[in-house]
């Protein structure tokens, strides 16, 4: 039996920030700028004619 797991990383990102913005909440620039930062990049390489 083969059983493939895609787990989107775009909605797991934002849970990983989102949780590090609870714990560490003065690093919120930084998590944020990190975020849109990968998230960018995903999509020019999700969408690029590779």
């Amino acid at each position: 039996m083969n059983m493939n797991i895609h787990i989107a990383t775009e909605p797991l990102l934002a849970l990983v920030i989102g949780i590090l913005i609870l714990l560490v909440p003065r690093f919120l620039n930084y998590f944020v700028a990190v975020y849109l930062i990968v998230v960018g990049l995903l999509g020019l390489i999700h969408h690029s004619p590779l």
